[in-house]
């Protein structure tokens, strides 16, 4: 169908405007709806049938005459220009400039949707990204490719460790081929404010592209956000050679949107209401990320997951912990103990973290160092939930070291200041000094020669020994 304009609308309710006689549109066709006051608002078509076309408009279909209404139907996808000059802009959900600057003008356009990738033309995900964090970097690391959740509840700094990582995250020895992706879906003004302040005062913004949609946006333009933002990342990743950072916040807010457009259009719902499509929905967005064989560049993906209720069983996590390559769960019970991030450690998990770090990457003893956290803080959290019971003075001498171990470990290790970026080695240094105070016979994971380098006390199990 060539672009063309009709009259033939029925009935507009919610932001929803239905259209009979229709021939040849397509699902996902840019819509330009003209008003009997020759305003103009646009569209995108979520429905077709024989008898109906249903546009979603974005501004609303409040004062509509539709008798006096005109719908063009522009027979060509949502587009977004591509070129260098998207680094140091910030953009609405569709692409449209929210910094005051001109729009983007470029040669290249590509549709939103993307292009599916072959799976055998995928790479696996390798080589470790540095984000500052320890909790992330030593125990749940990065790597190229990966798509790794930030689970959080309501009320958790999860914006504040998004926008810390957007500034901190780099490349040890390719910093000059990074760039960092920022989709913020649903957020309030203040929290739009705070990420674009929050970039520009710390300079980074000249590496970022930002994506912005605000909780009064409209809410299909929250649909097309991340694929927005995933289809400039592709254009930086496989046509300019960079490795990309892409983080998305909010995903729950993309599957309320998605929940209340299903709605609008009579999908039957499922769990909790949300459309039985929501897995594919999220996997369409997900496994965007990624690296490709013979291409130098590469997409790993951050998206944050609010849970309602702090219920991880909710389906947006749910389902998004069956697509990705694991999580970092945010605590409550650290975050009112005053511990920034508050990462639980123990229920977070990078499934991927094998493959960058270790010799070539980070350091030899980090996959070492990482179990020994894990089996130690395990340990600890188990001694402290028997002080609770009998008491503290009532264990022995070395449950109380690992008291003393777990409480190092939050206070030191875990926590750590907003504007703190840890270096890989800072963060195993940390974690080695955090250990010691552990007797050497009490870290088993590690070898002896690690002991004897990095233990405060320098000694191996076998000097203790004798």
């Amino acid at each position: 169908m060539r672009e063309k304009e009709f009259r033939t609308a029925s009935a507009a309710r919610g932001g929803l405007l239905f259209m009979r006689n229709v021939p040849g549109c397509a699902l996902g066709d840019r819509v330009v709806v003209r008003d009997h006051r020759g305003r103009k608002r646009n569209g995108l078509v979520i429905r077709t049938s024989h008898s109906v076309v249903l546009v979603e408009v974005f501004e609303g279909t409040d004062d509509l005459d539709l008798e006096r209404t005109w719908v063009r139907f522009l027979d060509e996808p949502f587009e977004l220009p591509l070129s260098r000059e998207l680094l140091g802009r910030v953009f609405n959900g569709v692409g449209q400039p929210r910094d005051g600057r001109p729009p983007l003008v470029a040669g290249l356009k590509r549709a939103v949707n993307g292009s599916p990738v072959n799976p055998a033309a995928r790479a696996y995900p390798r080589e470790f990204i540095q984000t500052g964090v320890s909790a992330i970097d030593g125990m749940n690391s990065l790597v190229r490719g990966q798509k790794l959740p930030v689970f959080s509840g309501s009320g958790l700094p999860h914006n504040r460790l998004a926008a810390q990582i957007v500034r901190q995250a780099k490349l040890p020895g390719e910093e000059g081929s990074f760039a960092v992706v920022f989709g913020a879906m649903g957020v309030s003004h203040a929290d739009a404010r705070f990420f674009q302040d929050d970039f520009e005062s710390s300079g980074v913004l000249g590496e970022v592209v930002m994506f912005t949609n605000l909780a009064d946006d409209p809410p299909i333009e929250r649909l097309i956000l991340p694929r927005t933002a995933l289809t400039a990342a592709e254009y930086l990743a496989f046509d300019l050679d960079m490795h990309v950072l892409v983080v998305l916040t909010d995903m729950t807010n993309y599957a309320e949107a998605l929940r209340e457009i299903a709605t609008a259009k009579g999908d039957v719902p499922s769990r909790k209401g949300y459309p039985g499509y929501l897995y594919s929905d999220l996997a369409e967005i997900y496994e965007r990320a990624g690296r490709i064989k013979e291409r130098r560049g590469s997409i790993t993906m951050i998206p944050v997951v609010t849970m309602p209720s702090d219920d991880i069983t909710h389906p947006v996590p749910d389902l998004t912990g069956y697509i990705t390559e694991g999580q970092i769960v945010l605590a409550r019970d650290l975050a009112a103990r005053h511990v920034y991030p508050p990462v639980a450690v123990l229920p977070s998990l990078s499934r991927l973290m094998k493959d960058g770090i270790g010799r070539n990457y980070t350091r030899d003893d980090h996959p070492h160092v990482a179990n020994q956290l894990f089996a130690a803080y395990a340990q600890a959290l188990e001694v402290r939930n028997l002080a609770a019971i009998i008491g503290a003075e009532e264990l022995s001498e070395a449950d109380r070291r690992y008291l003393a171990f777990a409480d190092a470990f939050e206070a030191r290790f875990v926590n750590q200041g907003e504007n703190e970026d840890r270096s890989i080695f800072d963060t195993l240094a940390l974690a080695w000094d955090v250990l010691s105070v552990l007797p050497p016979d009490a870290l088993t994971r590690v070898t002896e020669d690690e002991l004897a380098r990095h233990h405060r006390f320098g000694a191996s199990r076998k000097e203790l020994a004798a």
